[in-house]
């Protein structure tokens, strides 16, 4: 494994404006002596590669740029109404669950109950909440634009949260943490959901191999309101703090994640735990476990089943919600964890040639190509399409796969497609330190970057 990553290249900082407010300072622990752009000609000998990494010896970096950026705009002006459509018939698959769920609860605990509420949450989350967060229906939806906007699912108020997306996550810490933070700093050390990074305890603790597995386990079944919950309300106020000007204290690094123990324990700088569970993880925990089945208690009166069918309810809720955090487990934290996905030790700007290689290299698509199998997923199966064009429709990835995987396979680039549950076994071995990610070798990451600055500052001077 190689040291961890040299400090940021400041010129090219300076030159990445989008998401400031959002970026790491890069006075910080992790950029202390700041490295300027490369002005050495780089080599194209395989001397020192990995036998993995030869082909780029022979790739063409700026042609694959282009083609990818290409088939992006494509796509774009393509959508229309079939993909409204096609979102309208996931939101009926994913309210069916919903009512399979809700309107059996209360007579047993069953596995149908628990199955239906399960799917109902992933598929909100994962699906509908996550695409139209990231704006992929707002240019083509024909009607109720603010419904569907960005800017407006499941924020403002309470309501809208439990009307658009109801989960243990904020939708507005959400889109910071997620659709910011993690898109933007794919795999570099400033990415929040770095598994390599965010289980170095694990990987690290002198103890038996069958308890980090445990400890694993334990993760998959909560790891919504342990870590997702808590560390995205952190990068909330982290984005907060920074576009007020609040300096953070240089003790403090915000690059490490902040879990439900560390705010329990007051190892927190950025808010206490009474915010957290009054603004966070409260609302959803009272109104979703005992407020929704209520109904239930009405009805369990009314035949004479006092609170039975009520406590019921609750139960149902309860092991739907270990399902649901288990199989999200599954289909998310596995995108970008393996000993086949690259990490990188520098930021680049978004949509340049390096953005679109890094995609394509620190993410995996799963099974794909029906609407059954890609509900299954959650419509992560196209992970390596989702983050070239991150505001694109969940259509528009089906369709996109096989483009993608021609233009990897003409350039050489490593297209990684693989089962879900092999995936998962590749995501523990890093979380428990049996594999290690490797790092995308230095001399192309600093080539590229510096092909990126140089074709910005032509566009900017033919455009003058």
């Amino acid at each position: 494994m190689e040291p961890p990553p040299s400090p940021l290249h400041t010129k090219y900082i300076e030159q990445t404006s989008l998401l400031d407010m959002c970026r790491p300072d890069v006075s910080s622990s992790e950029a202390s002596e700041p490295k300027g752009m490369p002005t050495s000609s780089f080599s194209s000998s395989s001397v020192g590669l990995r036998k993995e990494d030869e082909w780029l010896d022979r790739f063409n970096f700026e042609a694959f740029s282009r083609d990818i950026r290409e088939l992006g705009k494509k796509l774009d002006t393509e959508q229309g109404i079939e993909d409204v459509q096609h979102l309208n018939k996931m939101i009926r698959w994913s309210n069916s669950f919903a009512a399979i769920g809700l309107l059996t609860m209360g007579l047993y605990v069953n596995p149908i109950s628990i199955l239906g509420l399960s799917l109902y949450t992933f598929s909100r989350w994962a699906m509908i909440a996550h695409h139209t967060c990231h704006g992929g229906y707002e240019k083509c939806h024909p009607q109720n634009k603010g419904r569907w906007s960005r800017f407006k699912f499941g924020l403002g108020t309470l309501w809208r949260r439990f009307n658009d997306w109801f989960d243990w996550m904020m939708p507005e810490a959400w889109n910071v943490e997620h659709n910011t933070r993690h898109h933007y700093n794919l795999s570099e050390i400033t990415d929040p959901d770095l598994v390599e990074q965010n289980l170095a305890f694990l990987r690290t603790m002198s103890i038996p191999l069958v308890f980090k597995y445990m400890t694993v386990g334990f993760f998959m079944m909560t790891w919504k309101w342990f870590y997702y919950a808590p560390n995205t309300y952190k990068e909330l106020k982290l984005a907060r703090l920074r576009r007020e000007g609040i300096a953070i204290p240089d003790h403090v690094h915000p690059e490490e994640p902040i879990t439900f123990k560390d705010c329990l324990v007051g190892e927190n700088h950025f808010y206490s735990m009474f915010e957290l569970i009054s603004v966070a993880l409260g609302p959803y925990f009272i109104i979703h476990f005992f407020v929704v089945p209520l109904p239930w208690l009405a009805i369990g009166t009314f035949y004479g089943m006092g609170s039975t069918w009520y406590w019921n309810a609750v139960m149902n809720l309860a092991i739907a919600e270990l399902v649901t955090n288990v199989h999200a487990f599954i289909a998310i934290v596995t995108n970008h964890a393996g000993d086949d996905m690259y990490r990188f030790r520098h930021p680049c700007r978004p949509f340049s040639g390096s953005f679109y290689l890094r995609q394509v290299l620190a993410s995996v698509d799963f099974s794909m190509g029906n609407d059954s199998v890609d509900f299954m997923h959650g419509w992560l199966n196209y992970q390596i399409e989702h983050h070239l064009w991150p505001n694109l429709s969940m259509l528009s990835y089906q369709k996109s796969a096989p483009q993608v995987q021609d233009i990897c396979h003409r350039y050489g680039v490593p297209y990684i497609k693989q089962n879900v549950f092999w995936r998962l076994k590749k995501t523990v071995d890093i979380m428990v330190g049996n594999t290690t990610m490797p790092w995308f070798p230095e001399k192309f990451e600093d080539e590229y970057l510096a092909k990126d600055t140089a074709a910005e500052l032509a566009a900017m001077k033919k455009s003058e």
